[in-house]
């Protein structure tokens, strides 16, 4: 498995690390996906994703303590970007409190919930 840690945005906070194993890519997040703190992971996320061996992006929100309008539109958008070539996003590990807000949203009728 390839493991690449990335820094995004500025502190430790805004942390972005992933795997890549064959099709899939695992993306852990930690800190607050907010305005502030998308812009630059998305731009990590869309290097990533370009590469077309990437059928399966796999979220891990474990780390991930706020998530705002921004942050469901950082998942929407990889899911538009995967979904045109055939491929799927799923989420893992989201906190009760971001795990509310992807139901509220109707995120999981588009995104697998993993448990």
């Amino acid at each position: 498995m390839e493991s690449f840690p990335e820094h995004c945005g500025e502190g430790n906070d805004s942390m972005l690390s992933y795997e890549k194993h064959r099709d899939r890519l695992t993306v852990r997040l930690a800190g607050e996906l907010d305005h502030e703190r998308v812009g630059p992971i998305r731009a990590e996320l869309d290097a990533l994703i370009a590469d077309p061996r990437v059928k399966h992006l796999v979220f891990d929100l474990t780390g991930v303590s706020f998530m705002d309008s921004s942050g469901i539109g950082l998942v929407i958008g990889r899911y538009k970007a995967l979904a045109r070539r055939g491929g799927r996003v799923s989420v893992a590990g989201a906190t009760p409190r971001v795990d509310k807000i992807f139901s509220m949203a109707g995120l999981y009728s588009i995104i697998e919930k993993l448990a």
